[in-house]
């Protein structure tokens, strides 16, 4: 090549190297968006999670469900606290994954059981399992610990701070640990979790939920009616108060 050729232009090969880049970067985040939107997503019916392809947001046709025999009233019930003759009744569809169950039970609970405390109230807690095993795994638990009165500590132990676990802290051995914290027995504890009976007791329990049509969580029967969602406080105190005006 002569020292002096006639210059030529240079081939920048790094300009479409460099916007191939960036539209693949784009078509990576595109996809990653759009999956988080779907792991978000509302929990499904039946407990199986986005599997599947039901959202139901509220209690379905409460109108046509006879809400006013939803309680027990049983005295033996683990997961019920109050007298089964309480004047106002208070029934909570709830699942251990919910971020919604988990604030309702910080901000709301304890006024509710005041209320318990005083005779007013009867709390019956059933879980719902919507967001799937883990849950059901959860909702073992509880009624394990309920059968050793230990329910509430059990409870704000999991939704401790007002937030739930993650998946991987509500395994057996996770749950067992909590379960030991809270001074349970650990070998009862899970011999109960893992008996038939806490298995169809807590099947029970969700099929009453989704029977109900109760597949968003937390729903809740007070006095006979229904209420989606963690409400506000003020909701809940203003109904038990209106509930037992109406037993007078």
């Amino acid at each position: 090549m002569a020292k002096h050729a006639a210059p030529r232009p240079q081939y920048r090969w790094w300009i479409p190297a460099t916007v191939g880049a960036i539209a693949v970067a784009l078509v990576l985040m595109i996809l990653v968006i759009d999956r988080s939107g779907e792991d978000e997503s509302t929990p499904t019916a039946g407990g199986a999670g986005a599997e599947s392809e039901v959202v139901v947001t509220e209690v379905a046709d409460p109108e046509q469900s006879d809400l006013g025999d939803v309680d027990s009233s049983e005295e033996s019930d683990p997961m019920s606290d109050g007298p089964a003759d309480a004047p106002v009744k208070l029934v909570v569809f709830s699942d251990y994954q919910c971020p919604y169950c988990a604030a309702w039970s910080q901000d709301t609970l304890p006024k509710m059981l005041d209320y318990v405390d005083s005779g007013d109230l009867r709390i019956e807690w059933r879980e719902v399992n919507v967001f799937g095993s883990a849950s059901e795994q959860a909702a073992k638990a509880a009624y394990a610990a309920a059968l050793q009165d230990k329910h509430w500590e059990f409870h704000n132990a999991l939704f401790s701070d007002g937030k739930p676990r993650s998946p991987d802290e509500l395994t057996p051995e996770a749950l067992t640990t909590v379960a030991a914290e809270i001074g349970l027995g650990t070998d009862r504890f899970t011999t109960d979790m893992n008996s038939q009976e806490t298995a169809e007791a807590v099947a029970d329990n969700a099929a009453m939920g989704t029977d109900l049509g109760a597949f968003s969580t937390p729903t809740f029967i007070l006095d006979g009616q229904p209420y989606v969602g963690a409400q506000p406080t003020d909701v809940f105190v203003d109904a038990v108060e209106t509930a037992k005006k109406g037993q007078n």
